[in-house]
C-alpha cells in the first residue's frame, strides 16, 4: 500500500516539475497554489468559449461573482456541516496601536503573529454555484420556466497537494438549474450527454461514473454512501497523474430540494423548488489536454485546434 502511495506522489510530482519546467504553471512555493503562464491561459480561456458554444441555446442568465460569499450567506448554506475541512475564511487585523507592534514584532522574531487577525464578514466562494441561490431566492417565486443561470468563479478549498489537478484556488464554469424536479432532471441528463459528447470532441480518454462528495466524518460516510446509491452525483473522468485513478474534470449533480429548503426557493405552485448542476473544472481541464496532447499546443491534433480555436 505504501508503495502504491509513493508512485502516485512521484507521478504526480513528476507533472507538476513538468509543467513547471514548460513555464505552463509558475510555482509559489505553496502546494495548489499556483500562477499560469500566457499560454496556459490561452487554453483556459478558449475551453471556456467552447463551453458557451455548447450551451448558448439554453438562454442561461450570466452572473459572475467575485471568489468570496458574504459570511451570513456561507453559514447558512450549511457548508460547514459537510465540509469543514475544505472551507476557507477570510480573517484581517483590527487591533490598536499596541496590538500592531505587538503583531511586528512577533513577525520580526520569526513568532505566530495570526492570533491577532479576526474573521470578517467575507468568506473564500467553495464552489461557483454558491451565490446563486441567495441571489435567486431574492426574486421571490420562480416563473414557470424556472431559472438557469450560468456563473464563473475562482474558487478556494484548502487541501494542499503535490498533484497540479487538486489546486487550492481554481476556476469553475458552471450551469445552475432551479425548478422542478423534471425540469432540473431533464437538465443533467441532457448535459451528462452534452458534457460526454463535449470532451470527446477534445480527443481526451474518459469516463462517466458515479460519485459522491468529500463529507467530513462518521456521518459523511452515510451521506456520502446515500448519494451513490441515489445517483445524486456523477463524474467524467479523465487520466492526468493517475490511470487507477482518474481526475474529475466535469461533475454533474442534482441537489433534490437541499438548496430550495435552505433558501426557500419555490416553484410558481408554491412546492420547493429543486436544483442542480453541472460543473467544469477548468484547470483540471486543461491540465487534461496538456497531458494527452503535450506541452506545445501547436502540435496539438488539428480536430483539437478546431474545437478549441475554431
Amino acid at each position: 500500500m505504501q508503495a502504491s502511495h509513493t508512485a502516485t506522489d512521484d507521478a504526480q510530482a513528476g507533472f507538476r516539475n513538468a509543467l513547471v519546467a514548460a513555464g505552463l504553471l509558475i510555482p509559489t512555493g505553496v502546494d495548489g497554489l499556483y500562477g499560469r503562464s500566457g499560454v496556459f491561459e490561452e487554453v483556459v480561456e478558449r475551453f471556456n468559449d467552447l463551453i458557451t458554444s455548447w450551451g448558448r441555446d439554453d438562454g442561461a442568465e450570466v452572473m459572475r461573482f467575485p471568489p468570496a460569499l458574504a459570511r451570513h450567506h456561507f453559514e447558512r448554506s450549511e457548508y460547514l456541516k459537510s465540509f469543514p475541512q475544505l472551507a476557507g475564511t477570510v480573517h484581517s487585523f483590527k487591533g490598536d496601536e499596541r496590538a500592531h507592534q505587538t503583531l511586528l514584532r512577533r513577525l520580526e522574531e520569526g513568532e505566530e503573529w495570526t492570533d491577532g487577525q479576526m474573521a470578517t464578514n467575507v468568506v473564500m466562494t467553495p464552489a461557483a454555484c454558491y451565490p446563486i441561490y441567495p441571489t435567486v431566492a431574492e426574486r421571490g417565486p420562480l416563473g414557470d420556466d424556472g431559472a438557469l443561470v450560468d456563473v464563473y468563479s475562482y474558487c478556494f478549498r484548502h487541501e494542499p497537494s503535490l498533484d497540479p489537478a487538486r489546486m487550492q484556488l481554481f476556476r469553475m464554469r458552471e450551469y445552475v438549474r432551479v425548478g422542478t424536479p423534471d425540469q432540473v432532471m431533464d437538465f443533467r441528463q441532457s448535459w451528462l450527454e452534452r458534457g460526454r459528447a463535449l470532451m470527446e470532441s477534445l480527443g481526451v480518454p474518459l469516463a462517466v461514473d458515479v460519485a459522491n462528495d468529500p463529507f467530513f466524518g462518521r456521518a459523511g460516510r452515510m451521506l456520502a454512501a446515500n448519494q451513490r446509491d441515489q445517483g445524486l452525483k456523477f463524474e467524467l473522468l479523465i487520466p492526468i497523474t493517475s490511470e487507477e485513478k482518474p481526475t474529475a474534470c466535469l461533475s454533474f449533480n442534482y441537489h433534490q430540494d437541499h438548496f430550495g429548503l435552505l433558501w426557500d426557493i419555490r416553484t410558481p405552485d408554491g412546492a420547493v423548488a429543486h436544483t442542480a448542476c453541472v460543473g467544469f473544472g477548468m484547470e483540471r481541464v486543461a491540465l487534461a489536454l496538456f497531458r494527452h496532447h503535450g506541452f506545445d499546443v501547436r502540435a496539438w491534433p488539428g480536430s483539437v485546434r478546431a474545437a478549441l480555436w475554431g
